[in-house]
């Protein structure tokens, strides 16, 4: 029997305000323990949550980015469950009343547009955080993170592939970079996403019993679980066995899925509007003025970079991955109106040095005006390309531009015609043999004077230039 994978992701994206979305703490990552936390976050008797209005902005933006319909009306609840983390024993979140509803991107998945809805967006609070001592058989509370705004964008099961998977993620997190709601870091959880995962008979319409994974923290460990979790469940309907409805955990160590617990439905949160809170109302004009604001979206940004300024479209596709990268390149193309030469310096060697440091493209040592100018250079001959690449790497670690790079090491391209006619017609008379065999046609031999050229220049004369004179001399 064949199996299709149906696949529905919950993604969480925490916002970048500056404080958590019921009280005035501050969201800020890495802070000592327990230091981030008042009264209404710690859920102490008689106090009361008050909305961040930014967290509704930044709502809204991804809502309209995602073609979502937007609810006029909408109101929070509360998600009733027990666990250390959550100090108030319930959750302030949406669930009959979503902020929006009804929305859909369109996914490149191997060179093939795919559309995935979106079931809803909502707005809720984080729980805390519980770290493990592996010396002692105890768990820490950190309640730092309780209260920190998050939206929830849950998907429909429209994804049929852990490949299509990974796209609709990674799309996912260029459009919240992009809008500048989300850092999309999903090391330190920022970005994360829960995975729901079926399989059933090839063609049939009915839905199979869904697991969720849990613990995906890298978009190659979300593909990984959900191929892992697809097998698993083939292998166990092909047994004679039926899959359980539950919650998985992604072990990277075993490579595997492995129990976590049952899973829960609606009804076991007892969901139930919050008495504390009222209903949000949005009115026309704070959509439309948010509408308005938005920036150009990575889809839009890449077709423009393809049509505009000629790129392929793999180029344009890491180009507009990252808002950070769209902009350093078209910062570039302002004073090195050269599209493709750009994009290759910064999918390779830029991209490289900021992977080996552990560097976001807003963190880079050579800014793009300091790229521009070292391609300047490049392109009027004054250095030759392989001269470029150490000029690259002592800007990168120096911080000095390119010309005082160039002036100091002696790296300027010899192109006097004069200079190099007289170095060639040396060249010629030292290697009588070789001119010989040339004229009588082994023309191979061209690379052999351009090489001996090249060496007795240190590399330092013009390739284009040595080439010309070679050829007029050798074919006189």
């Amino acid at each position: 029997m064949e199996f299709e994978p149906v696949i529905g992701l919950e993604v969480h994206a925490q916002l970048k305000t500056r404080s958590k979305i019921f009280c005035g703490c501050s969201t800020e990552f890495g802070a000592p323990p327990n230091t981030h936390v008042c009264p209404v976050c710690l859920g102490m008797p008689g106090v009361l949550p008050v909305l961040n209005r930014s967290v509704v902005e930044y709502a809204l933006r991804m809502a309209i980015a995602t073609n979502c319909t937007i609810a006029r009306q909408s109101r929070f609840a509360r998600k009733n469950y027990f666990y250390p983390d959550l100090p108030k024993g319930y959750q302030i979140s949406q669930y009959e009343l979503p902020i929006a509803e009804q929305g859909h991107v369109d996914v490149a998945v191997d060179g093939v547009l795919q559309r995935i809805r979106i079931r809803r967006i909502h707005m809720e609070e984080d729980a805390g955080k519980l770290t493990h001592n592996p010396n002692r058989p105890v768990s820490m509370v950190d309640l730092n993170r309780a209260g920190v705004p998050l939206i929830e964008i849950v998907s429909e099961p429209d994804i049929g592939s852990p490949e299509a998977a990974g796209a609709y993620l990674r799309h996912l997190r260029a459009i919240v970079r992009c809008l500048d709601v989300c850092d999309g870091n999903l090391e330190e959880g920022s970005f994360r996403c829960d995975a729901n995962v079926s399989i059933r008979p090839r063609g049939a319409t009915a839905l199979g019993t869904r697991t969720e994974l849990k613990n995906l923290n890298s978009f190659r460990f979300v593909e990984k679980a959900i191929e892992y979790e697809i097998g698993r469940q083939k292998e166990l309907l092909l047994e004679g066995g039926k899959v359980r409805q539950e919650t998985r955990l992604w072990d990277q160590g075993l490579g595997r899925t492995v129990p976590m617990r049952g899973k829960e439905e609606a009804h076991d949160y007892r969901y139930f509007p919050d008495p504390d809170l009222l209903p949000l109302v949005i009115d026309e004009g704070w959509i439309e003025r948010v509408r308005t604001e938005l920036p150009e979206l990575p889809e839009a940004r890449k077709a423009r970079f393809v049509s505009q300024h000629g790129l392929p479209a793999y180029d344009a596709g890491v180009l507009t991955s990252d808002r950070g990268l769209s902009d350093y390149f078209e910062e570039c193309l302002r004073s090195f109106p050269e599209p493709k030469p750009i994009s290759n310096w910064m999918m390779g060697p830029l991209l490289g040095l900021l992977n080996a440091r552990g560097l976001s493209i807003e963190q880079s040592p050579i800014p793009a005006g300091a790229l521009a100018a070292l391609l300047d250079l490049v392109e009027s001959g004054a250095i030759s390309a392989k001269s470029a690449k150490s000029v690259f790497e002592e800007m990168a670690a120096s911080g000095k531009s390119a010309e005082a790079v160039v002036a100091e090491k002696g790296l300027a391209q010899i192109s006097d015609t004069g200079a190099l006619e007289a170095l060639v017609r040396e060249l010629l008379e030292r290697n009588p043999q070789e001119v010989a065999a040339y004229r009588g046609g082994k023309t191979k031999l061209m690379g052999f004077f351009v090489g001996e050229a090249m060496k007795a220049t240190r590399g330092q004369a013009n390739p284009k230039t040595v080439n010309a004179i070679l050829k007029k001399m050798l074919e006189k």
